[in-house]
């Protein structure tokens, strides 16, 4: 009897044992996690620190703009939002074309703070949205790795997730577009996805779906996430894994997550009828099927459930060639056969480039080379393959779903550089089962080895957690026999012989792991190898996070040897706009800029960076490859009063309108047939010097940009494309030039009045007109005189506080009109 009562005595200690390690592990996670957040928070505050609260980039302009209006006239004036300072003459309806998630949280968040008398500026919470949810993604990626492969690696990926470069790069402090809040709900919806499909949990389902809702409300790569899982849904079943819980996670995401995206204005019935979305639909109609088979064998006999299979095999063959045949009539009816351009151009990566230009001259649309793989998620490139190894020892549904993640990823990263963001995820998580299956192994090598370690503690962590579980599970079937069964000693007997069978196994146990283990010498220096990579992962993403992706757009820096130099010319551009020109007036540019022209400078402008209508965007691309007298035809019929042209050829600004010419061209041909890119190519070849065509030579863009360049070091060189341009010396007919900025990076044009180009009236019009002339170049050479030669630069220019939309310096006297 003493045996029996000493393992009883045994499992309570075993047990405490137990719990006291998983209770001390659980609050060290909640712990590291908390470090994990605060560091994925404070490193994309560098470009607070080095700059300033400021928005980045285009886009966010236009996200900061919609937020603001948002949070002063309500949800309701929000949806009904019609917008008359965009794509003038046409405007825009911006609740129905926006996707509101970004706007809706960083709303919600002002509301919020100011409910608790924290009265932060709505600036200032957009600023700092995209930090904070980039520590709620990494935390995201600690669930969805953890459910796959445990706590550990779960632990490893958030880590790298909150310093990867490629995230960081779309998460800066004031980069408030879109991708700062959706890649927590792509990740968070893949969690809770796998989540359901380990426990099988209606709850979970639900939950998945509202986060497919949050996700579809924040970015229109949504569809990624539609198309993804159906694709591991359809993997599961032909490998013969179909499950209750597979259909419990996919049937309620399909149905609910339809649903609820349909509600989202701008997707609306495109959830249902454009191609993107239709594989869902399909694996949906197979996964019924599927469960109805299953229904069938298990209530027939084997001889009439062949009758049953084949009854419904054929009757299934004829319902899916009917529902086939509807969606290729309705598909085959669409021009691009129901997708979308930006879908067409990823699946056929060349189709940008042939039938829609405006896609293929974004800079973030192109392929990516190899070196910026190594920039943005740099030694992850190597680890993904080893956690690919890893999530097939052993294969099961929520590794497979993480393989098929990374592949599909890698394939969408390699035709668009953008989608380098949905890559990182997945890097991250296949590189975190790497190191975490790495260190596990290396460490339990040294452990097995290092002297002084008794035969009773060579097992390890995992098999004292099962030696437990053991344990409690004889107890209770021990303490069961006693109180129910007659046959006490055959069950005594019966235990005596398995404890017997069972202590063999555990050693059979220790010793395969110890003929498993790895050198001592090796493992240690696999180990500092490990700690030497991670360090020189932690430096590479400091580096891109201080350098590469702090510094906005808006405002430039540049280092040389008497110190940093700041261009702050774009603020200068649009505070000067906003200061001096009318409430009413139309100003055109590239689409490029059209976003922060009506955030900044209040302005009504024709173009912007929506890019939803073509035609508009091609008209403008045409004025600016047109001769002068045909571009102020083509502006005036827009009631366009003022073109703002952006210019780096004094300072080495690279991404200027120049180099974009050839897309404006392009863009400009594909409706109108009369402009054609030879004309403005010599021998194939992009040229401004003496060898660029009499078409290039005298067009509008190029007029606007280099009109009295040569006055700047009487050579007229191009520092952008390193040559001296072809004409040098030429007159403005049908535009005036009115403001330049201090580094002339940005260049600012009126169109004269008509009658100031009609000959042959009276004489008293015509010294009118000449007075009226002279006067305005008087002033005109007075203004060059003071801002771009730097002779008297406080005159019509503004000081920094002007610049930011305050009151002008005492030395400029008032503005001519302030809004």
């Amino acid at each position: 009897m003493a045996a029996p009562e000493a393992s009883s005595a045994a499992v309570p200690t075993l047990m405490t044992n137990n719990t006291l390690r998983n209770a001390f592990g659980g609050v060290l996670s909640f712990f590291i996690l908390l470090l994990i957040g605060v560091l994925a928070f404070s490193i994309r505050l560098f470009s607070v620190i080095k700059y300033e609260s400021v928005i980045h980039e285009f886009d966010p302009y236009f996200n900061y703009r919609v937020t603001q209006f948002l949070t002063k006239n309500g949800i309701y004036e929000f949806w009904n939002w019609f917008d008359d300072r965009t794509w003038y003459p046409l405007g825009r309806v911006i609740g129905g074309t926006v996707y509101p998630g970004l706007t809706l949280t960083a709303g919600t968040i002002w509301w919020l703070l100011n409910s608790l008398n924290i009265p932060l500026s709505v600036e200032t919470v957009c600023v700092f949205t995209a930090p904070i949810f980039s520590a709620f993604a990494s935390w995201a990626t600690y669930l969805l790795t953890k459910e796959v492969k445990g706590a550990g690696a779960g632990l490893t990926a958030a880590v790298l997730l909150a310093m990867v470069p490629s995230y960081i790069s779309r998460s800066v402090a004031g980069s408030y577009d879109n991708e700062a809040v959706a890649i927590f709900a792509l990740i968070f919806t893949f969690y809770l996805y796998i989540k359901t499909l380990n426990t099988g949990s209606l709850f979970y389902a639900t939950l998945n779906s509202i986060a497919y809702f949050y996700m579809v409300c924040s970015w229109g790569g949504y569809t990624f996430i539609i198309n993804l899982i159906p694709m591991h849904v359809l993997l599961c079943i032909v490998t013969g894994r179909y499950s209750s819980r597979l259909y419990i996670a996919y049937a309620p995401l399909v149905v609910l997550g339809t649903l609820l995206a349909a509600l989202v204005p701008v997707v609306g019935f495109n959830a249902v009828m454009t191609s993107e979305h239709f594989a869902s639909f399909l694996v949906f109609i197979i996964i019924h099927v599927v469960a109805l088979v299953y229904y069938i064998k298990g209530i027939l006999s084997p001889k009439m459930f062949k009758v049953a299979v084949t009854l419904v095999i054929s009757a299934g063959l004829a319902v899916c060639c009917a529902v086939i045949a509807v969606l290729i009539a309705l598909v085959a009816s669409s021009p691009t056969k129901g997708w979308s351009g930006r879908s067409l151009s990823l699946l056929d990566p060349t189709y940008a480039s042939k039938y829609i230009p405006i896609i293929a001259s974004v800079s973030e649309h192109q392929p990516p080379t190899w070196p910026s793989y190594f920039m943005d998620i740099n030694v992850l490139a190597f680890l993904v393959p080893a956690g690919i190894i890893a999530c097939f020892l052993p294969l099961s549904d929520a590794s497979s779903f993480v393989v098929l993640y990374i592949a599909t990823s890698v394939y969408f990263s390699g035709v668009m550089v953008r989608l380098m963001l949905v890559l990182a995820p997945a890097a991250c998580i296949t590189s975190g089962i790497a190191l975490s299956q790495a260190f596990d192994v290396f460490t339990r090598s040294i452990k097995f080895q290092l002297p002084g370690l008794s035969s009773n503690t060579e097992v390890d962590a995992g098999e004292t957690s099962s030696a437990t579980k053991e344990a409690q599970n004889d107890a209770v079937k021990t303490e069961k026999a006693e109180e129910t069964s007659k046959d006490r000693p055959s069950r005594k007997s019966k235990k005596k012989e398995r404890e017997h069978v069972e202590k063999p196994s555990t050693k059979t146990k220790a010793e395969k792991k110890r003929l498993l283990a790895l050198p001592l010498e090796a493992s240690v220096i696999s180990l500092l190898l490990l700690v030497f990579l991670g360090a020189f992962y932690v430096v590479h993403c400091v580096w891109a996070a201080a350098e590469a992706y702090s510094a906005p757009s808006i405002v430039l820096t540049s280092h040389s040897h008497d110190g940093l130099h700041v261009f702050d010319d774009f603020r200068e551009a649009y505070a000067w706009l906003r200061h001096n020109t009318d409430v009413d007036d139309k100003v055109a540019s590239w689409w490029d800029y059209g976003y922060q022209t009506t955030a900044m400078a209040n302005r009504t402008v024709i173009v912007d960076n929506n890019t939803w209508n073509n035609t508009h965007i091609a008209t403008v691309g045409t004025a600016m490859s047109s001769p002068e007298k045909a571009a102020w035809e083509i502006f005036h019929s827009l009631d366009v009063k003022y073109i703002l042209v952006v210019f780096g050829g004094l300072v080495g600004y690279p991404s200027d309108d120049i180099n974009k010419f050839l897309w404006m061209v392009r863009i400009g041909g594909g409706v109108f047939p009369h402009i054609k890119e030879p004309d403005y190519l010599r021998d194939g070849q992009y040229r401004i010097d003496s060898q660029a065509t009499p078409t290039m030579l005298n067009c509008l863009m190029y007029k606007l940009s280099y009109y009295r360049f040569v006055e700047t070091d009487g050579k007229g060189f191009d520092r952008v494309r390193r040559t001296e341009i072809g004409k040098k010396y030429f007159k403005l007919t049908h535009f005036e030039e009115v403001f330049t900025t201090h580094h002339w990076m940005v260049r600012i044009y009126k169109l004269k009045p008509q009658k100031n180009r009609i000959r042959g009236k009276t004489k008293k019009s015509k010294s009118k007109t000449s007075s009226t002339s002279s006067s305005k170049r008087s002033e005109r050479g007075l203004f060059r005189h003071g801002n771009v030669f730097g002779g008297k630069e406080a005159q019509n220019q503004f000081c920094i506080s002007s610049i930011l939309g305050l009151v002008p310096c005492a030395t400029t006297g008032p503005p001519k009109r302030q809004i």
